[in-house]
């Protein structure tokens, strides 16, 4: 079942969150984040208060303290199970007590619990966290700050005691009591390009004669109404490089924190290589929860997130290579397979997924992956082809350890592919399956295309994979460095590498040097990147290199809080507790010793609102057709809280002929239908896709003219060679059309079209020349010929 999030707060009762604060300091590509919580009590007597709020799971979470009436409290890393005995013991004996922590079943979703905060007392609770910012495809560094906390479905099994179960009030947006505000320096010694964001802000000020480093603000008046998203764009981005930091040996006489630490970054050139003959099988695991039903985002037109989910799911279909094997599962509550095993690829399967790809809703329940993901890894492997697991879905679920668990099982018989779907997906379980399946995570939000982001995991998956990866250490004599994050077993063309170490031994008191080396195998080609560095290591006061080691440990040994075996927990512990950083098995305790006589009067508790955003804070609507509206009503009989859902207008998926027309500055010289066919709503280039053929080729028929804009019976007219196969002039014609109308949409249809012109090498032979030529003069397009290879 879904649990409720909570009622709405009573008006009598004052909100004692008042404002969260954000400083965010990105230098390259490591951000450092400080979060305050400013609580202030308004009524007559001691308040315990919750705050449940999201956080991605690649943060390194490593100070928690309270500002209470002036007075600093430094919070203390504890074991989880002894930091709630002593915060329950505090509670009982009326001292003033907080406590931070990781929920049980997702490391994304932290609780900050206040107790015993007095009458009149103001207390402002800060975080400090650090976190590496992913690389996108465009070369650009993304930092995420999560507003959005979605319902997660609860499964039977899981914890009962989870943050998650917290009955959190939820409140419409304009009725948000607290205030939200965040700015932030960006730094770089290669210069930024530019900032942009999906948020309104201030006038961004660059510093540097070289734009060398910027200042940020969110726009005043910012409501907390969706994640916020920085795109950073350096001059230098893929440049290697090593960075060593000193440890701190005095605090920390043994363990990780002692010695020096070094964080290397390779962008290795992998080159892009044709793929092997070995096709593979390919396996989409689609969420048809009832959230699904829900828009990717906030924006206006933004486009439901099954119907994204249902046109990238053809364009993959027809993206696959000729002969491999497929299949396709659809689940909620419960699941059901499009073929009973996988089945290999040909026109008729494929048609047949396309139809029941066309028929899917989002109505299948509750999100509960588990069950179809050990069906998948029962079915027995397909000779010769390997398998490659494509998962898509808002991740709106509780038992994200279990999940990881299993996908990490079978890691050895699979690449595991992972889409967040929407804001407020679990970054913990998106990234978790795809960290150890060896494969890539991609979150699709705001403006988003799912179709791009997952065509180029498809690229990912046809190529050979990068072997025999290691890192290689050139030290002076006495220093030796020592793997303090797990060794990344599978690269990618584009990808970046990161690579922690801790250095023992003696650094040298002069300027000296060392060398790093990358070295792996690709189609037996052995490859190499080399990267010289200082080997002064500098002074961090707050240990950013090496808390960013420590969650790289925890995140390979730390797999839940009931799940972690107990050898692995006593590691777990100690790297956790030795370098200040949480895991599932600890938590952040401060008491108020300054206190001198326990706080008086009853306890009452107080939930902190979060914001309700469209579709997010309750179970899952369904909706129903009224004009060109939808209007939500809720199943089992819940209430969505008042002035939350309002009728929304229907996305516009469509492109009007005109809006087409000025994609492109090129002319076809003829004019485009007036209205597109009645195709559940696709635009030009998913109708032109959804004509394609499993073998590449298009047929000359009225579907295909009627995208083209031209009658049949023209386009058998303008067959430039007698008694020619008609499908290799459509199959150009239908080439000549991508490269001149969807061009700014390449990488979502370049590996279908290279299916498409070997198909044409392969059947037009030597008339592929004049059937070119006759097409881009026949549409008076100005496509160059070399696309064809001619």
């Amino acid at each position: 079942m879904v649990r409720p999030s909570g009622l709405l707060t009573r008006q009598e009762e004052p909100v004692p969150l008042k404002s969260i604060c954000v400083t965010l300091s990105i230098r390259e590509f490591v951000a450092g984040v400080a979060a305050t919580l400013n609580y202030e009590n308004e009524e007559k007597f001691p308040l315990e208060t919750f705050f449940v709020f999201p956080m991605d799971e690649d943060s390194a979470v490593y100070s928690f303290e309270a500002m209470v009436d002036g007075k600093t409290i430094k919070a203390e890393l504890k074991d989880k199970k002894k930091a709630h005995i002593i915060y329950e013991s505090a509670i009982s004996h009326r001292h003033q007590a907080f406590l931070l922590e990781e929920d049980k079943c997702s490391r994304d979703v932290f609780c900050c619990n206040v107790g015993n905060l007095q009458p009149g007392s103001k207390v402002a609770l800060t975080l400090k966290y650090v976190q590496e910012l992913p690389l996108e495809a465009d070369g650009a560094l993304r930092y995420v700050l999560p507003a959005v906390l979605n319902p997660r479905y609860r499964c039977s099994g899981s914890p009962e005691d989870s943050c998650l179960d917290l009955k959190t009030p939820i409140v419409p947006l304009d009725d948000l009591p607290y205030a939200f505000s965040m700015t932030a320096t960006v730094s770089s010694q290669h210069g930024i390009e530019t900032i942009q964001s999906n948020c309104p802000l201030s006038p961004i000020e660059y510093l540097g004669d070289k734009k060398t480093s910027a200042q940020i603000s969110l726009a005043d008046g910012h409501k907390f109404d969706r994640d916020v998203e920085l795109l950073i764009y350096y001059r230098e981005v893929h440049t290697p490089s090593v960075a060593v930091e000193l440890g701190n040996p005095k605090n920390n006489p043994d363990g990780l924190m002692k010695d020096p630490s070094a964080m290397v970054c390779f962008y290795p050139n992998i080159p892009e290589v044709e793929p092997s003959a070995i096709c593979g099988e390919f396996v989409f695991l689609m969420d048809c929860s009832g959230s699904m039903q829900c828009p990717i985002s906030k924006q206006d037109k933004s486009q439901l997130r099954i119907e994204a989910a249902k046109e990238t799911l053809i364009l993959l279909l027809k993206s696959l290579p000729v002969n491999c094997y497929f299949n396709i599962y659809a689940f909620g509550s419960s699941f059901e397979a499009f073929f009973p095993n996988s089945v290999k690829y040909t026109q008729d399967t494929m048609e047949e997924a396309l139809r029941r790809v066309k028929l899917m809703r989002a109505d299948l329940g509750g999100t509960e992956i588990l069950t179809p993901l050990q069906v998948i890894y029962r079915e027995p492997s397909t000779p010769g082809h390997p398998l490659q697991l494509f998962v898509f879905t808002d991740g709106e679920v509780t038992d994200t350890f279990s999940i990881i668990k299993e996908v990490r099982n079978h890691r050895l018989r699979h690449r595991c592919f992972s889409f967040g779907i929407g804001e407020g997906a679990s970054t913990s379980l998106i990234k978790g399956i795809a960290r150890v399946g060896g494969g890539t995570s991609e979150f699709i939000t705001g403006k988003d295309r799912m179709q791009a982001k997952a065509l180029r995991a498809l690229k990912h998956a046809l190529q050979p994979a990068v072997e025999d990866v290691s890192v290689n250490w050139d030290l002076p004599r006495g220093l030796s460095a020592k793997t303090l994050s797990p060794e990344q077993t599978v690269l990618y063309k584009g990808q970046r590498l990161i690579v922690y170490a801790q250095l023992t031994g003696t650094m040298l008191p002069e300027e000296g040097t060392g060398e790093v080396c990358l070295n792996y195998t690709l189609q037996g080609k052995s490859c190499e990147n080399k990267v010289t560095f200082s080997l002064q290591p500098k002074l961090d006061d707050n240990f950013t290199i090496h808390r960013l080691a420590a969650k790289a440990f925890l995140q390979s040994m730390d797999i839940g809080f009931g799940e972690t075996p107990a050898k692995t927990k006593k590691d777990v512990l100690k790297v956790s507790i030795d370098c200040g950083v949480i895991s599932s098995h600890t938590a952040f305790i401060a008491i108020n010793k300054d206190v001198n006589k326990p706080v008086q009067g009853p306890l009452a508790c107080r939930d902190i609102p979060r914001p309700v955003l469209l579709c997010a804070a309750a179970p899952m609507p369904q909706c129903k057709r009224v004009g060109s509206a939808r209007i939500f009503g809720c199943r089992h009989g819940s209430q969505p809280p008042p002035n939350i859902f309002q009728a929304m207008k229907l996305p516009v998926q469509d492109i009007t002929p005109q809006e087409l027309k000025d994609l492109d500055a090129g002319s076809w010289g003829f004019d485009l239908p007036t209205r597109a066919p009645p195709v559940f709503g696709e635009t030009y280039l998913v109708q032109l896709i959804s004509l394609q053929n499993a073998d590449g080729s298009w047929d000359l028929d009225e579907d295909l003219a009627r995208i083209l804009g031209i009658s049949l019976k023209d386009l058998w007219s303008a067959l430039p060679v007698k008694d020619a196969d008609s499908s290799s002039w459509a199959t150009v014609l239908a080439v000549v059309w991508l490269h001149a109308k969807a061009k700014h949409q390449k990488c979502e249809w370049e590996l279908l079209e290279k299916k498409a012109r070997t198909w044409i090498n392969s059947n037009a032979g030597s008339i592929k020349k004049k059937l070119v030529k006759a097409a881009i003069a026949f549409t008076k397009s100005s496509v160059d010929p070399a696309v064809f290879g001619i």
